[in-house]
């Protein structure tokens, strides 16, 4: 099993900045995911097991940037330019499958973190 633990949410004014780190026990594809109150979880963004692709949400993709230290086993998310629509629980997601067809939909992970909340406001 893989155990995944969230960190670096908190409460920023709109246009700021925060960066998440989702810890891992052992490397695997790891997308972000997020959920605002009453809302269904959406994706955000992904990256693979090795570092080599990337995949954003079309919403974020010119906020926000996810990278990973391999060494580690730590992805990360820098978020920028904040706005209240960001509002959300935030959830680190991994695929343990060496192959997976997509990392934009949530079927494809096996193990999900608690969440770490991010609350910006105007």
């Amino acid at each position: 099993q893989v155990q995944l633990l969230e960190s670096g949410g908190g409460l920023v004014q709109a246009g700021g900045s925060l960066r998440l780190s989702c810890a891992a026990s052992r490397r695997a594809s790891m997308g972000w995911f997020r959920q605002a109150p009453g809302t269904g979880r959406e994706f955000v963004a992904a990256i693979s097991w090795n570092g080599g692709d990337t995949d954003y949400a079309d919403f974020v993709k010119a906020r926000f940037t996810i990278s990973r230290d391999n060494a580690k086993n730590t992805v990360f998310l820098q978020m920028n330019n904040l706005n209240a629509e960001d509002t959300a629980v935030y959830y680190c997601a991994a695929a343990i499958q060496k192959r997976i067809a997509t990392m934009s939909t949530d079927d494809v992970y096996d193990y999900w973190g608690q969440g770490t909340q991010v609350t910006v406001s105007s």
